[in-house]
């Protein structure tokens, strides 16, 4: 199995001014989405899996504050990953292979009885 990861960090919430500083981001609505490159379901798509929810940042030292018009996806990611730290970000990666690998080789199938 080949699989890429890929977040997406795009929306957050600001405090409007904080220690003399505007749009001082606090809050990180994010998204982890696998996808595998090497195996496609029925229809020819990738089987992807996601996981999704907020990260609170501290801002009680906002000395290395950098302007949200300069900000970059790459930048709040780190943000997200440091905060989580290295153990919780792999523990959900393993989640989302876990939940392609089921999608590949289902071990309980729903069906309708018609």
């Amino acid at each position: 199995m080949a699989i890429g990861y890929t977040w997406n960090v795009s929306t957050v919430d600001t405090y409007p001014t904080l220690d003399g500083n505007a749009d001082v981001v606090h809050n990180v609505h994010w998204r982890l989405t696998a996808t595998d490159d090497a195996n496609n379901d029925a229809d020819g798509n990738a089987y992807t899996s996601s996981v999704y929810g907020t990260c609170g940042l501290d801002t009680s030292d906002i000395s290395s504050f950098t302007a949200f018009a300069d900000l970059s996806a790459s930048d709040v990611q780190g943000w997200v990953e440091g905060t989580f730290g290295a153990d919780d970000v792999a523990a959900k990666k393993e989640s989302l292979d876990a939940n392609i690998a089921l999608q590949i080789t289902p071990t309980s199938v729903t069906k309708t009885i018609g």
